[in-house]
């Protein structure tokens, strides 16, 4: 009785998740309809801008608007300044966001689509 007790209560208490990602990994992240707007801004917003997104902003790297942020994903992510080599890890770059765990591979996989789209402004 007492084994079945603690077997239920394992059963019951030992796998908790509060994150949707993590509960459901391939949830249909939607990488085709991939907007600067109702995107990727989210995204900086609530990742990034804590940081960069003051003047000045820390490690000089501002992303408080559409223009800076287009800017810093056209940099080639082997080069210093590249949005998507700082939110892959890429050695070449400073990890970010600093501090805290790596961006969602559902996030990394939107702001790499909207990159290869030519980052528009949409």
């Amino acid at each position: 009785m007492k084994k079945t007790l603690i077997l239920a209560l394992i059963a019951l208490t030992g796998c908790y998740y509060d994150s949707e990602e993590e509960l459901y990994p391939d949830n249909g992240c939607d990488t085709t309809n991939v907007t600067f707007s109702a995107t990727v801004f989210p995204i900086i917003q609530n990742n990034c801008l804590s940081c960069h997104g003051s003047n000045p902003p820390q490690g000089g790297v501002y992303l408080g608007d559409y223009t800076s942020i287009s800017a810093a994903a056209q940099i080639p992510a082997g080069q210093s300044g590249s949005l998507y080599g700082a939110i892959t890890h890429n050695s070449s770059n400073y990890a970010m966001p600093k501090g805290a765990p790596m961006l969602s591979d559902c996030k990394i996989s939107q702001i790499k689509a909207w990159i290869d789209s030519g980052t528009p402004n949409n």
